[in-house]
């Protein structure tokens, strides 16, 4: 018997050493860690609270990093290792950087996260009322499943910008106070026809009308009356009219607040973790910089989820821009920069749900509580649209975070030809830049909810900082 005890130990030891471990990551961690990631996610969750969308988010960074010490970047002026600056692309983009020892010389540390998120956009003549109820025409924005959106509590967000030069902010619908909107569904007494059709034709974009009054302007029985009662309030509060929406960014997005979810309060639930659960992780860890050897770049982007077009998203050349000038000032070229330095693309995975396992091949995806999941590769079928990160660099990165204590894991986004995604890791890589994505296992990734566990939260922000403070 003592022998068999024996055998089964040294087989115990011999798995521990080659095997990858898949037990929950909590049992790998102190309970110091575990109280460390639910003081950090107190903040991150009213980081989501006030920043819904990516002006919010942007706003709430801005604010942070000056608290910090960062100043507005001007190239004008010589800065020295320990400076930090930050770049405000047009109050929906922003740059951190913290000046390395090394400058830009032995290349730059990039960590690059997006803080847009699904939701209904409203349309540039948004405003209509038909059967006596004042409505919002919208078009959705990035992949949502339609289905999703009725009946859930909407709140208005956004800028509207006057032609006089002025602005102002709108957010209506996430005090208590404040009403809110929503999309309205068909009872299923009458739905016979609508639940018998396939999800993506049951609901379609245009069906995606947002209810945002019902009372008459006066007992004048004159035409879009109610319309007109809303086009009243709005000027009294706002002095919009109904030309000024198209000069506006205005958005619905759902209306409840960032919550703890389960009996443990291990995770949190909340619209919008893709992705500022991994922007404010990046946001923190460049804060957090003090002195690192290499110049470190936290970049805060925006339309990731509808391609990264536009002067705000990845394709743009501001990040690559405010790079060039850093090199410049240190007497180099980018492109021997670019050639030098390292990414960690933040992005979120899909964690492995056992509701609807079928969909994942579970010995190549992220669970819940395992970490930071590094994603070596997405795309779709045949790695079409990714970059795919080089071994030698998987390696470089493997070192950092276990030499760090860092918890983290592996995972793909799903079946191969069960769909995929794509993430903006493949815009540095066109850079000559060495990147992979890193970020946190969300479960019901871009419904009106998402949940992620504080742990993973955690050790993504702790992935980004020992990445940032690394040597060279």
């Amino acid at each position: 018997m003592s022998n068999k005890k024996e055998e089964k130990s040294e087989a115990a030891k011999l798995k521990e050493k080659l095997f990858v471990s898949k037990k929950n990551g909590c049992y790998k961690v102190s309970a110091e860690e575990l109280e460390k990631a639910d003081e950090f996610c107190k903040e991150y969750k009213n980081f989501l609270d006030n920043g819904k969308i990516e002006r919010e988010a942007v706003a709430y960074a801005v604010a942070a990093a000056e608290k910090a010490g960062f100043t507005e970047y001007d190239r004008t002026k010589t800065y020295s290792a320990g400076d930090k600056v930050y770049v405000n692309n047009r109050n929906k983009a922003i740059i951190l950087a913290v000046i390395g020892k090394n400058g830009t010389h032995n290349g730059v540390r990039l960590g690059i996260a997006h803080i847009d998120s699904p939701r209904l956009d409203l349309k540039p003549n948004p405003l209509y009322e038909t059967s006596n109820l004042a409505m919002f025409k919208t078009h959705y924005y990035g992949g949502i499943k339609k289905y999703q959106w009725p009946t859930v509590p909407l709140a208005l967000h956004g800028v509207v910008a006057f032609k006089d030069g002025t602005s102002i902010t709108v957010a209506i619908g996430d005090n208590d106070e404040d009403p809110v909107f929503c999309v309205t569904d068909l009872l299923p007494h009458l739905a016979v026809d609508q639940m018998s059709q396939v999800m993506t034709k049951a609901f379609n974009g245009e069906h995606l009308n947002v209810l945002i009054g019902s009372r008459p302007f006066s007992q004048d029985e004159e035409s879009e009356n109610v319309k007109l009662n809303i086009l009243s309030l709005l000027y009294d509060k706002y002095n919009i009219t109904e030309e000024d929406f198209l000069s506006a960014d205005l958005t619905l997005v759902p209306a409840f607040k960032a919550r703890d979810l389960g009996f443990d309060r291990s995770m949190i639930g909340a619209y919008g973790h893709d992705d500022k659960v991994c922007a404010y992780p990046a946001l923190m860890a460049a804060i957090n910089a003090e002195l690192p050897e290499s110049t470190v770049i936290t970049v805060l982007t925006d339309r990731e989820e509808i391609g990264s077009d536009g002067n705000t998203g990845m394709k743009s050349t501001y990040t690559i821009d405010f790079i060039e000038d850093l090199a410049k000032a240190d007497g180099e070229e980018v492109r021997h920069v670019m050639a030098k330095s390292t990414c960690l693309s933040a992005d979120v995975n899909a964690a492995f749900d056992p509701t609807y396992a079928s969909a994942f091949e579970a010995n190549n995806s992220s669970y819940i509580n395992n970490g930071a999941v590094i994603t070596k590769y997405t795309g779709s079928g045949g790695k079409y649209s990714t970059s795919d990160a080089s071994a030698e660099y998987m390696a470089k990165i493997r070192k950092i975070l276990d030499d760090a204590g860092v918890l983290w894991q592996t995972g793909e986004l799903g079946k191969v030809d069960g769909g995929g995604g794509g993430t903006i890791a493949k815009f540095v890589a066109n850079l000559n830049a060495d990147v992979v994505d890193l970020g946190v296992p969300v479960l019901s990734m871009h419904a009106p909810m998402e949940v992620v566990s504080k742990l993973d939260v955690y050790m993504t922000y702790r992935a980004l900082y020992e990445f940032y403070m690394a040597k060279d």
